[in-house]
């Protein structure tokens, strides 16, 4: 036990020097939300705490936004500090398909099959996507990629493909249709749901006013 708290703190000391002055909405702060978030699931659904910790801490270390576009360098990070602090084989292999296959991909992507630890942290990933919190990040995104706010002759797309989701320059209007209203019917458990509920309400209550004051009502 004490061993596997030791290598948690290292973890956190390394994922806090990843996202270090990361300005997209993926900062140590949001991987430390998720994290809580995915403990706070954890607690009712069961799995492997140890197995959530990792998964949540290093998930976006892999995430291709923040790896010029390849997930494959991210991957190989995670894999090279998993060894350098002694994770079993196992282990490694079981976390590593789960990181890779945790975020959304397009609305239109199939979703691969995770773990329950896998699970429970998208979820956890998720919910942090939505609500006030969501909104903030959305936007902070869009503005660090010099994307439009709206733009009313630009329609959502509904990507089937991963490289063209990634690759979108749509406006950030956009991603709530895209991505962020769709999250709360794809969790995994039920704990997230009820979450993840009242986050979903206060989006659709935020583009009501958005789109009030977009026509200057």
């Amino acid at each position: 036990m004490e061993n596997k708290k030791h290598q948690i703190e290292l973890t956190t000391q390394y994922v806090k020097s990843f996202h270090q002055n990361e300005a997209t909405g993926h900062d140590w702060f949001h991987i430390n939300r998720v994290n809580n978030l995915a403990k706070k699931i954890s607690n009712k659904e069961g799995g492997d705490l140890f197995k959530v910790e990792l998964i949540a801490l290093l998930h976006d270390v892999a995430d291709h936004k923040l790896n010029d576009g390849d997930e494959k360098i991210g991957l190989k990070n995670v894999e090279d500090f998993l060894l350098s602090i002694n994770i079993e084989g196992n282990l490694i292999i079981d976390i590593l398909s789960d990181i890779e296959n945790i975020s959304f991909k397009g609305a239109g992507v199939e979703q691969k099959e995770l773990s329950l630890e896998g699970m429970i942290v998208q979820d956890a990933d998720r919910i942090d996507a939505i609500g006030a919190i969501g909104i903030a990040r959305t936007f902070a995104y869009g503005g660090n990629k010099n994307r439009m706010i709206y733009d009313p002759e630009s329609n959502p797309e509904m990507h089937t493909d991963f490289v063209k989701y990634k690759s979108s320059k749509a406006p950030t209007i956009n991603h709530f249709y895209e991505k962020l209203l769709l999250l709360k019917d794809r969790l995994n458990t039920s704990s997230a749901k009820e979450i993840a509920e009242k986050r979903h309400q206060f989006m659709e209550m935020f583009l009501c006013q958005f789109y009030k004051e977009w026509n200057c009502d």
